[in-house]
């Protein structure tokens, strides 16, 4: 079975970042995969990080996920689990 968008994302941030002790911006994200490959276009990546996985944002998506933070325009950081 080949990993969702989600879990790329996940992994990429973790291999290339530092994750989850660094912010981060999309453009990080896409550079990331720049270098480790993958089969996710840019809008998909985009959207993961600014909407899907994003607890700050808006709820416009059927499936989402309180993965990321918004710390600033375009910044974002792995959420705390209490």
């Amino acid at each position: 079975m080949s990993e969702t968008a989600r879990e790329q994302i996940l992994a990429v941030l973790s291999e290339f970042l530092g994750y989850p002790s660094e912010t981060f911006t999309v453009q990080d994200v896409l550079d990331a995969f720049d270098q480790r490959g993958t089969n996710l276009t840019e809008s998909t990546i985009r959207t993961h990080v600014t909407s899907r996985m994003c607890a700050d944002s808006p709820d416009n998506n059927r499936t989402t996920y309180d993965d990321f933070e918004r710390v600033s325009r375009g910044t974002y950081r792995l959420r705390t689990r209490g």
